[in-house]
């Protein structure tokens, strides 16, 4: 994410502050702390990448639970490690 200036995966209060003042609404320390504990399903007083978008879209967006839909499809599918097996005219179907 573009505000996440230290790249942990979460944005802190001081970088919502950033955040906040680069869209040209600036916020209070209490507003800005409101607004974490508003959409904070992890209770670390941060803003997850979820959490972020339930905070710009709304918790009933459909375009959020799309994305949402396949992020979570994109986790679920491990990736096959090493070479591919080998396979003959038989194995296709």
């Amino acid at each position: 994410m573009e505000f996440d200036e230290d790249h942990s995966g979460d944005i802190d209060i001081m970088e919502l502050k950033r955040m906040m003042e680069k869209l040209g609404q600036a916020k209070t320390h209490l507003e800005l702390k409101k607004m974490i504990q508003e959409v904070d399903t992890t209770k670390k007083g941060t803003i997850n990448y979820p959490d972020f978008l339930t905070m710009m879209l709304g918790k009933k967006n459909s375009i959020l639970k799309l994305i949402l839909k396949f992020e979570e499809m994109k986790k679920e599918k491990e990736r096959p490690k090493g070479v591919a097996p080998k396979k003959s005219l038989a194995d296709l179907p």
